[in-house]
């Protein structure tokens, strides 16, 4: 297979890059330059903002058998690599996000589900579920509804995060002691290893699949305790979890999923939003989801191979709780 990733330098594209490496593909990777690739691709440089920005691309010789792109802003630069690679591709696979539903989709919500409103192929960047949506529309008005693959992620973990979710929350534990640990312990979560999100994507591309897929693990695969509990197996502190009920942690004014990363309290709209889709076709489509513990396991190596601290997309806000905010809570004898 010949592939073309559109990106490929950062975490989920990196981790397409190296599966499909590691499969024999031949691959080309599009980028700015910002960062190395994998060794053993052709690399083409560009900006897919700028005036010309597409040139290396118009220029480079040769076709593909398929194209990863996940672009997560202006919709229109989806629509112009799109446009572009018509005929000198036969599929385009795009990571999208399961935001793209009109929020808060129900527990149980499939990829038929309601979509965000007022998205557009044509657009700049406006907000994340919009340019999401729009950066799926561009894609099938490039290729088609049966050659454009969406790819609609949950929470994406694993090494190369460049979001701080995971990486905050082995470096919180790490350093020991008390930990808030937001309850209830066996609250169920989906997440989605990078490498599995990889190893789906190209499955799906070389078996001609086209469409919405939901993709992260079925919903149980894992719990906030089997996550936590994880991270202080592996980085081997004297971390001391004390779990904690939801409503404490609300009423102190913690905000869930960005203080306390992953998190969001049980029987709220935001967890069977984040927690909550149906991924049965992404599973009859083949996908597998390995245990949260090597997730963890390969996170926190991969973390300690580049000193301890994770890259950061500048176009993300930071994540994770202040230590004087968790010491209040913690002082408050707040355990489940």
């Amino acid at each position: 297979m010949r592939l073309l990733v559109l990106g490929g330098t950062e975490f989920a594209g990196r981790a397409v890059v190296e599966a499909a490496l590691g499969r024999g593909w031949e691959v080309t990777v599009f980028h700015r330059g910002r960062h190395a690739p994998p060794a053993g691709v052709r690399s083409l440089h560009g900006d897919r903002t700028a005036p010309d920005g597409l040139a290396a691309l118009t220029d480079a010789p040769g076709t593909w058998d398929a194209v990863v792109d996940t672009w997560a802003a202006a919709p229109r630069a989806v629509r112009d690599t799109a446009r572009l690679l018509r005929g000198r591709a036969g599929r385009y696979a795009y990571v999208s996000s399961c935001s793209v539903y009109d929020w808060a989709p129900p527990p149980g919500y499939t990829e038929d589900a309601p979509l965000v409103v007022g998205a557009s192929a044509d657009a700049g960047q406006t907000d994340y579920a919009r340019d999401k949506r729009g950066g799926e529309l561009a894609a099938v008005a490039g290729f088609g509804a049966a050659d454009a693959l969406l790819v609609r992620s949950g929470l994406i973990l694993g090494p190369y995060e460049n979001i701080g979710r995971l990486p905050w929350w082995l470096g919180r534990i790490a350093r020991g002691g008390p930990v808030l640990a937001p309850g209830p312990r066996e609250l169920p979560i989906q997440l989605i290893d990078v490498r599995d999100l990889a190893g789906w994507t190209l499955d799906a591309v070389a078996a001609g699949l086209g469409g919405p897929y939901n993709l992260m693990s079925p919903s149980g695969h894992a719990t906030m305790g089997e996550l936590l509990e994880a991270c202080v197996a592996i980085t081997g502190s004297d971390a001391e979890l004390r779990w904690t009920e939801p409503r404490v942690v609300l009423d102190a004014g913690i905000e869930p999923w960005t203080q306390l990363p992953v998190w969001v309290p049980p029987d709220s709209e935001l967890h069977g939003a984040l927690h909550g889709g149906d991924v049965s076709r992404a599973v009859a489509a083949g996908l597998a989801c390995r245990p949260v513990e090597e997730t963890v396991a390969d996170t926190w190596a991969w973390l300690r191979s580049i000193g301890g601290t994770a890259p950061q997309r500048p176009d993300r806000p930071a994540v994770g709780l202040d230590p004087e905010a968790e010491a209040k809570v913690l002082a408050g004898g707040t355990g489940v």
